[in-house]
């Protein structure tokens, strides 16, 4: 039976309608490509915030490191009090468990504390073995820190650490042994401290260097400006003194100066030992 033309054409327009019924009817449109000089901005934006967040965690783990560093500054100086109060302790066992009067008691005691402590000039040769070399030190008890007369201080990083180089400040007229005088020395920072000037601050930076004085050797930290300009290159404060040694004021180069390797004579030593005590004694 043939079909009849309105029939076909109601079979053809139902065709038409469902096919537009699967098409979609407001699809976005795509956006449009970024221009060169906008896709450079969008890499450099990118990069600046990638950059701040880098900045952001090294400042973080500086400030860590610098915690760590003056909480073991805080150890060590915890450790020497430790030391200290094990020698009383000590002295008070040699001088017996019998209680005695409140004055004799408090007698012993001090002159056991004296007894285990070194007794040091105001003036004394040390030795610094991992420099290689001897230099004079005034004992100064009404200082704080050490300190190592040090020029051309630099900073640098290494396995991710702060590191110092320098070389020692010294004059013509110091005592060393002269195959150090210009070598560099590198060392680990400790810590910096703070230095109040009438001219504004200054932050200097701390190294521990093995030191000997007499039968002394301890670990010592220094602190590092230049000292030329002074009669010593090195100054050893209180924190070095505490509990291990006592300052006779009077009195110079008790202990003698120790030997290097191309250092000069022990006549040579005596010498200038004199001549400073003749410097220091003129009014």
């Amino acid at each position: 039976m043939p079909l009849r033309p309105t029939r076909f054409l109601s079979l053809a327009a139902a065709a038409m309608l469902g096919g537009c019924a699967l098409a979609p009817v407001d699809a976005p449109p795509p956006p449009e490509p970024l221009t060169p000089s906008e896709f450079h901005a969008e890499i450099r934006g990118l990069e600046t915030r990638l950059a701040g967040r880098c900045d952001l965690t090294h400042d973080m783990l500086s400030e860590q490191a610098a915690q760590d560093r003056r909480m073991t500054a805080d150890i060590r100086e915890v450790g020497s009090l430790l030391r200290g109060v094990r020698q009383d302790l000590a002295g008070l066992e040699r001088g017996g468990s019998e209680p005695g009067p409140r004055t004799a008691q408090c007698e012993a005691s001090t002159e056991s504390g004296i007894d285990n402590k070194e007794l040091l000039g105001r003036s004394e040769w040390v030795g610094l073995p991992d420099v290689g070399t001897y230099l004079k030190a005034r004992i100064d008890s009404g200082a704080n820190t050490s300190s190592l007369s040090a020029t051309d201080v630099t900073t640098f990083e290494r396995d991710g650490d702060e590191w110092v180089r320098f070389k020692l400040g010294l004059n013509e007229e110091d005592s060393v042994v002269e195959a150090v005088r210009d070598e560099w020395i590198e060392a680990p920072v400790e810590r910096k401290v703070t230095i109040v000037q009438a001219n504004g601050e200054e932050s200097r930076p701390v190294v521990s260097l093995l030191m000997t004085l007499g039968p002394l050797r301890e670990q010592v930290e220094f602190t590092l400006n230049d000292r030329t300009h002074l009669s010593y290159p090195v100054l050893l404060g209180r924190r070095f003194l505490l509990d291990i040694a006592v300052i006779d004021v009077a009195r110079h180069y008790l202990h003698d100066r120790p030997e290097f390797p191309g250092g000069e004579s022990a006549s040579e030593a005596a010498d200038e030992e004199a001549a400073d005590r003749d410097d220091q004694e003129q009014p």
